[in-house]
């Protein structure tokens, strides 16, 4: 891009059309369909919220704001405190993503939708809107982000980013459409957001800290304060998008901008984007699914012991052997390379049979036994999987036991993916493993049942009695 187009109005750019298009939809205008997944990606987030509010860096993150204070606006979701709608909003959003066990969306760059979904929670607490504008605020959230991830060929991660970089475009408008914003509202929203909050991809790279799980919270708060700052009339850059210096300008590589704004669905008739959206079943990283699931499936068919195995070769796309195979991940240290770690994920899985929450509790993690088993596996890029990513996460698992026999399994699609979803009933096992704990077993069973009939709630003062412990 040469330069600014001075001529250019406000309304020929990009975050206009978002603009508009979130300024427009309404609960009478989403389908069916788009309604019940927005339930089930509530239900399952909260569930990671319970689980996660009880994360280190999720109680350091909350003393901190204790001791900050602020207007006792909106509530931290299980510890029950107050604060002013930006705070709540980032550590609401740091509790989903604290365990890496929420929702996960990969295309040219992956991202994590249900990050968002404090943003629309905060304003509709402190404007005590619905269950319906909740359901409406987290459509509008998956729909934007997961356009961003497809936009930018190849993705802003391929160039050292963090796609938090991209909810920092989208966590304003759902702010601003849950605010009731104009249209130029939400646009310098986006702007204002945006202009300050691109994530370098340090924080997945190497030896991993507590910020991996914290950019895109940081992100979320980002786009609550700018809709709140647009509210009352500050201004941010209209070309933020593509515009001079832009995103499309500033990375330079090829963008599909027609990705972000085509078909924006408005209609009950519509294909909603959040219906292409996966969970998870485990809680590690989105391209660690298909090797674990691969591995468990040959060690559950041959009944397979850790002491047997002398090599365990995992096949898998480029991008995947670099985050997940790379030499730090070799001797994790902290939950935050272990959950990223796809060693130490296969590791534990043979040994314990199982990969949940349980099994990155720090003493777990420093168990030294695990480590000789971590070299046993062998991650490799497959240039074949290369041409099928990201329509499938594919991945070829081979165990070579002491005795020279082998055993291959390979698997393309996840459980959690869209072709192989979770079913309400999973989720729900999901959620009690999460929450009995936290709120206790009954309390579980009556959040299963307010969520997935949210959009008759006047108010979401229920859901905050019940989510707090």
């Amino acid at each position: 891009m040469a330069g600014h187009d001075t001529s250019k109005q406000h309304t020929d750019f990009t975050s206009w059309h978002l603009a508009t298009w979130a300024s427009d939809l309404a609960y009478d205008k989403l389908s069916q369909q788009a309604i019940r997944a927005a339930k089930l990606f509530l239900f399952d987030s909260f569930g990671c919220a319970l689980g996660g509010s009880q994360q280190h860096d999720v109680r350091i993150a909350l003393d901190h704001l204790k001791q900050m204070g602020g207007a006792p606006t909106c509530t931290c979701l299980v510890d029950g405190f107050k604060t002013n709608p930006v705070d709540a909003a980032f550590i609401n959003s740091l509790m989903i993503r604290a365990m890496d066990y929420n929702d996960i969306y990969w295309k040219q760059d992956p991202s994590h939708p249900s990050d968002i979904i404090p943003a629309a929670l905060s304003i509709c607490e402190m404007n005590g809107l619905s269950g319906r504008d909740l359901i409406l605020g987290t459509i509008i959230g998956h729909e934007l982000e997961m356009r961003f991830c497809e936009a930018g060929i190849p993705g802003v991660r391929e160039y050292g980013w963090h796609h938090a970089t991209l909810t920092a475009f989208v966590s304003p408008v759902v702010a601003g459409r849950l605010l009731g914003l104009s249209p130029k509202q939400i646009q310098h929203a986006i702007g204002i957001s945006a202009s300050h909050s691109c994530s370098l991809g340090a924080v997945t790279a190497g030896k991993l800290t507590n910020m991996k799980n914290t950019v895109d919270p940081m992100a979320v708060r980002s786009g609550v304060e700018a809709a709140l700052l647009a509210a009352r009339g500050y201004t941010g850059p209209e070309h933020i998008i593509d515009g001079k210096e832009g995103l499309t300008h500033v990375f330079g590589h090829e963008w599909d901008l027609d990705k972000l704004v085509d078909d924006l669905p408005s209609s009950p008739n519509d294909h909603y984007k959040i219906l292409d959206c996966s969970m998870k079943s485990f809680p590690i990283e989105a391209l660690s699914h298909a090797p674990l699931t691969a591995m468990m499936k040959i060690v559950k068919e041959h009944s397979i012991d850790a002491s047997d195995v002398k090599e365990i070769k995992v096949e898998v796309i480029a991008r995947a052997a670099d985050i997940l195979g790379d030499p730090a991940k070799y001797r994790p240290t902290s939950k935050e390379t272990a959950d990223h770690s796809l060693p130490y994920s296969l590791a534990v899985g043979l040994v314990d049979g199982m990969v949940t929450p349980l099994q990155f509790k720090q003493e777990r993690i420093d168990d030294p036994k695990l480590i000789p088993i971590m070299d046993k596996i062998k991650v490799v890029p497959n240039d074949e999987f290369e041409t099928l990513f990201p329509e499938f996460q594919p991945s070829r698992v081979t165990i070579t036991l002491k005795d020279g026999a082998q055993h291959h399994q390979r698997v393309d699609v996840p459980k959690g993916d869209p072709r192989d979803p979770m079913t309400e009933d999973e989720i729900a096992v999901k959620f009690d493993a999460l929450g009995k704990d936290v709120v206790g077993a009954e309390r579980c069973g009556q959040l299963r049942e307010l969520i997935l009939n949210i959009e008759g709630e006047a108010t979401l003062d229920r859901l905050f009695e019940l989510t707090t412990a």
